[in-house]
């Protein structure tokens, strides 16, 4: 016989699993997958990279080095040893990757290296560390057969420079759509860059990527120059295990963009995949964590931008910043991938 005292045992413990059937309502196999997200508008060209890994069947780690290869690749571009300098006018690079079994590598203030993504998975795979640090990094990354480049800024990033030191105000911007009377700049005949402008300034450095692969598998990467005009040594959230990229093959994967600073303060990613295992779709994940975020500081919150996107085992993906101008790109099915613009705490 039910009585009434074991009804309300049998209702509590209903309620208790309920987070978990709404995460994992849907069946493995109606999951959509390949599915690759990455910060900016300037992500579908990046996605366009880990597509190439993906449509054959490829593994969603392959497909994030990829994406984070090509866009370091591009010496124009406002990530890798073509962005902007620190403001002693050393250009430093970060970067971090992650699978779906925990396993992870981190590269921060590394100089003259191409691809720092891939140093990142060099880590990962043949060291018992997770990060590697500055001169460190970089001997690291040499022995293992990388070339040593010039150490010689991009012609951009020479002329953002000089001009800033006329100044030397670091004054970091925010999103190209609150930069009233500024150009976008177009590169290499893509996308526009998103945070970059035609009289040289930049907003914040990053490219971060998630993916899941035909398999389920998920991965994730993030590369950075860091914020233009850092002081020396500046470490912001982008190589960072927990605050610039988290990946859990039980959940899914959080990635960021935006000033690292309050991303660290927060374990930002972390945060966010907690929020899906306890029952969150992703767009509620991220809205949960910027809440968390501006609870901190609202004054200073609205002078800064921090953007978030996820995806679950589901294939569901979602994305929320602090001010509004945050975009995101999604590719999935052959469908050439479509940007989109999250939504925002602050309208």
């Amino acid at each position: 016989m039910t009585t009434r005292r074991s009804f309300l045992r049998w209702s509590a413990f209903a309620v208790s699993l309920s987070p978990v059937r709404s995460l994992f309502a849907l069946p493995k196999s109606a999951a959509v997958k390949p599915i690759v997200v990455s910060t900016w508008d300037s992500g579908l060209a990046v996605n366009a990279a880990a597509w190439k890994v993906l449509k054959p069947g490829g593994y969603a780690l392959d497909a994030v080095e990829e994406s984070a290869r090509s866009i370091e690749s591009e010496i124009s571009c406002c990530v890798g040893l073509g962005g902007n300098p620190d403001r002693e006018g050393h250009v430093t690079l970060d970067a971090c990757i992650m699978n779906e079994k925990y396993d992870c590598g981190s590269v921060a203030g590394l100089e003259r290296i191409l691809h720092p993504i891939s140093v990142a998975r060099k880590v990962m795979e043949t060291t018992p560390h997770v990060m590697l640090i500055g001169e460190g990094a970089q001997q690291f990354a040499v022995a293992n057969g990388f070339k040593l480049e010039e150490d010689k800024l991009s012609a951009d990033a020479e002329k953002s420079y000089k001009e800033w030191l006329k100044k030397s105000e670091y004054k970091p911007l925010m999103n190209i759509e609150q930069q009233q009377g500024k150009t976008p700049k177009r590169a290499a005949g893509g996308p526009f860059a998103p945070n970059q402008f035609e009289d040289g300034s930049f907003n914040h450095d990053t490219m971060g990527t998630i993916a899941m692969d035909a398999k389920g598998r998920v991965s994730g990467s993030c590369t950075t120059s860091g914020m233009a005009f850092k002081m020396r040594g500046r470490i912001g959230d982008s190589p960072i295990i927990g605050a610039g990229l988290y990946v859990d093959g039980e959940v899914g994967a959080a990635t960021s963009s935006g000033q690292g600073e309050e991303v660290i303060r927060l374990g930002g990613t972390h945060l966010v995949v907690e929020f899906m295992r306890n029952g969150a779709t992703p767009m509620e994940a991220c809205k949960k964590a910027v809440e968390r975020l501006v609870k901190i500081n609202p004054k200073k919150a609205k002078d800064f931008q921090v953007g978030f996107i996820a995806i679950n085992l589901q294939g569901e993906v979602g994305a929320y910043s602090v001010n509004k101008g945050f975009s995101y790109a999604v590719t999935k099915a052959d469908d050439g991938g479509k940007v989109f613009m999250a939504e925002s705490y602050y309208k």
